[in-house]
């Protein structure tokens, strides 16, 4: 019975850790009016760079979804454009599950 419990209390742990994984990404102020954008319809915006973004795809032994981890992706992109005074990002290469080369632009004026 002990034995039980403690697979269950583990189980448990994991699966607040898996559920805090996306609660990790901080959410800057204004990464809200970022727009996600094809590169064909950025041909008259200004480039401000590239950005590489990177976020965990497994919590212990548990794999987070595609959805969650592309999220993460987007928001870290979108953090990185205010940063460097973009208003737009284009995804870019992804070299592995879980980091991607987003494109940063200004179009907006």
């Amino acid at each position: 019975m002990k034995l039980y419990k403690n697979v269950l209390v583990f189980f448990a742990f994991v699966m607040v850790l898996y559920g805090c994984a996306s609660q990790l990404i901080e959410v800057k102020q204004g990464s809200d009016r970022v727009s996600v954008a094809d590169a064909n319809q950025v041909a008259s915006c200004e480039s401000k760079g590239k950005a590489t973004v990177s976020v965990l795809t497994k919590v212990g032994f548990i794999s987070r979804s595609v959805d969650a981890v592309e999220d993460n992706l987007l928001q870290l992109a979108r953090n990185s454009a205010l940063d460097i005074g973009g208003d737009t990002i284009v995804k870019d290469e992804m070299p592995e599950f879980g980091k991607r080369t987003f494109a940063i632009y200004k179009c907006k004026p």
